[in-house]
């Protein structure tokens, strides 16, 4: 083999996961989108139901294909249940419920504050994660973002206040549902696509128990928001799992991680250019000191030790996923 052989190689394989992160962005970036799509021709609860069946068929054929198979054990099993609750089945009907009122681009800024939360809750819920200034002065500005993407100096005019309550609290299941991922799920010695297919079904199934007690079936079903659905499910909860667990294992959570900084970029662009929602000036620059809050909230000393045993994951989002490198193998507050 020539000298530049292992050298092309390098570089193909570097291209490839570039490529992988860059469509994991797209795809997470654009679920804001679809849901706003999706509920226009279905009910919140509807568009989660759509979105989880159709992950769900994504990470069972993939699950068989690799023949893996499903946890054991009632403990396991208990815990995903929670998993599936605070990381799949709530945040994701209520990013669907804040995007009857609020626009996707405010949706997409709201999911970034989850590492935030995540800080703020790892006080008192890790102990290994005590503040540090920079991670403190991270806290504080991020907060400041917050303030500056809702217009607090105006009274938080035009802000339609239960839309963004819900996108937030959304943001805040993803982070109390990490922090108790990590506490009961990181050594259990399960692969991570055993455990995210197992989460994602339960919470299918939590969601087929809710969606007809709230819900009843549509007049008519129209081809956009169906397609919309079938999306959010297919490419932004199912494959782009996939996609995440590849550049995790090659390059590491760390660097992968740094997806979740782009989603509400692409998020917002999607929002302005396709939906035509209106945007002022304080929403990016906010959003923009969010991102810098969050980053600084994540950042560790190099003398940490992390770990790479497998958890599940939603996003989260998404979501879910969402910035940072997670300590147990994949990346907090990424998923939507």
């Amino acid at each position: 083999m020539s000298p530049a052989a292992p050298s092309s190689a390098r570089t193909s394989r570097l291209l490839d996961w570039r490529v992988r992160f860059g469509a994991l962005a797209l795809i997470w970036g654009f679920s804001f989108l679809f849901i706003k799509v999706g509920t226009e021709g279905f009910a919140p609860f509807q568009v989660t139901f759509g979105r989880l069946l159709f992950g769900t068929a994504v990470l069972v054929v993939a699950l068989v294909v690799k023949r893996d198979r499903l946890p054991r054990g009632a403990r396991v099993w208990g815990h995903l249940t929670v998993a599936a609750l605070l990381l799949n089945a709530l945040p994701f009907s209520l990013f669907a419920y804040a995007e009857l009122t609020i626009p996707s681009t405010l949706a997409g800024i709201c999911n970034a504050t989850t590492p935030l939360w995540g800080m703020l809750l790892s006080l008192v819920a890790l102990s290994e994660d005590r503040p540090t200034r920079v991670r403190a002065a991270g806290l504080g500005i991020g907060f400041i973002g917050v303030l500056t993407v809702l217009g607090a100096w105006q009274g938080f005019s035009g802000l339609d206040v239960t839309g963004t309550a819900l996108a937030l609290l959304a943001s805040f299941s993803y982070a109390v549902g990490w922090i108790y991922v990590r506490r009961t799920l990181a050594d259990t010695g399960v692969s991570h696509l055993s455990l995210a297919t197992s989460q994602v079904g339960l919470a299918t199934l939590q969601l087929a128990v809710v969606t007809p007690l709230f819900t009843s079936l549509p007049a008519s079903v129209e081809p956009l928001p169906l397609l919309a659905v079938i999306a959010l499910g297919a490419l932004g909860t199912g494959y782009a799992m996939l996609l995440q667990y590849g550049v995790v294992a090659e390059v590491g959570p760390t660097t992968a991680s740094m997806v979740t900084y782009f989603i509400p970029v692409i998020a917002t662009t999607a929002g302005v250019a396709l939906l035509d929602e209106h945007l002022t000036w304080n929403t990016p620059l906010g959003a923009v000191i969010v991102l810098a809050g969050a980053a600084l909230t994540q950042s560790r000393p190099t003398r940490t030790r992390t770990r790479t045993t497998p958890t599940p994951l939603t996003h989260p989002v998404a979501g879910n996923r969402s910035a940072g490198a997670e300590r147990v193998g994949t990346t907090d507050g990424a998923r939507v």
